[in-house]
């Protein structure tokens, strides 16, 4: 038996700058839809005592003849929660590990790849207004990906602990891109959004649609904490709602199981998911209403950029 690779977080982050991020998770979403890919739903199971709890998102690759799981714990302490991540790559063929990897630079990458290759097959070609809601580095990483997408006029970027933060950390968000600037409130920096990318970890509401001036895409995350949702369940029934992948997705995101058990929202009424948009299966909006987005974060997508980093490594 061999010994599997192991990659830490900083030859990760090297790692995933050589490979082409959005282009992988594009390949595995037809994969997906070609029946080439399998994604199981995610197994969150809670440590006793209200210690916290871990995930499971598991996946296999057909094509790559891999599998693989990534573990997450949510480990609660006094100093604040504690949350990791690895990936463990698998061989279809031999039935060993091929690789692990520590997956905190995997996450932040795909989580916003994932938003990005949305924004590319549902933004309108027209949109021009850019709003980032969170500063952290999966604000910072879904900037990179989604600034080349559309010839954006206005990028704008609005996060509660701005105020807190030194004029070296303001200075480091502007030099992101020429066209960003930092908006002193959320209102402000909603104003006349075309596409607006919530990036935060809030357990609760960010945004209210309904105060929206015109209808925009709304793309939205998942954290670790229980239920978590970044608009208010209610508001699904009035928007054009897609998703990363419509089998597992609603069992899973926090405002579509409170939208279902308590406002009578569906998961029938996903207009599409990834691999359905970039297998031409589902329509793209049409902006008489908001389009939302959601994505929780697959397996799939970890493994498959866990299986670039794996086969860089080894053709090095």
């Amino acid at each position: 038996m061999s010994t599997p690779l192991v990659i830490d977080q900083q030859l990760a982050r090297q790692l995933l700058t050589q490979v082409d991020v959005p282009q992988i998770l594009r390949s595995l979403f037809r994969d997906l839809a070609a029946g080439q890919a399998v994604q199981p739903p995610q197994q969150l199971v809670e440590f006793p005592a209200g210690q916290g709890d871990f995930i499971n998102y598991g996946g296999v690759l057909a094509q790559e003849r891999v599998y693989g799981v990534k573990t997450s714990p949510y480990i609660v302490r006094e100093q604040g929660p504690l949350v990791t991540a690895w990936t463990l790559l698998m061989s279809m063929d031999s039935g060993q590990p091929l690789l692990l990897c520590d997956a905190g630079e995997l996450t932040t990458a795909r989580t916003a790849a994932t938003t990005a290759v949305a924004v590319d097959a549902l933004a309108a070609a027209s949109a021009r207004r850019l709003t980032v809601i969170g500063s952290g580095p999966i604000a910072r990483a879904h900037l990179h990906y989604v600034r080349g997408l559309r010839e954006w006029q206005d990028i704008r970027l609005f996060s509660p602990s701005l105020a807190g933060q030194s004029a070296e950390q303001r200075q480091a968000l502007l030099d992101l891109d020429p066209r960003l600037t930092l908006s002193d409130s959320l209102d402000q920096a909603l104003e006349d959004a075309d596409v607006i990318m919530l990036c935060t970890s809030s357990a609760s509401p960010v945004i209210d649609p309904a105060t929206l001036s015109k209808p925009a895409l709304i793309t939205s995350i998942s954290t670790n904490a229980v239920r978590a949702h970044e608009v208010p369940p209610a508001s699904l029934g009035a928007m054009d709602v897609y998703c990363d992948y419509r089998v597992t997705t609603p069992g899973s995101a926090g405002e579509m199981r409170i939208a279902a058990e308590q406002h009578g929202w569906q998961p029938e009424a996903i207009v599409g998911d990834l691999a359905q948009l970039l297998s031409n299966q589902a329509p793209a909006p049409t902006y008489q209403r908001h389009a939302f987005f959601r994505s929780i974060g697959l397996g799939l997508e970890d493994i498959a950029l866990a299986n670039a980093l794996y086969r860089l490594q080894r053709a090095d």
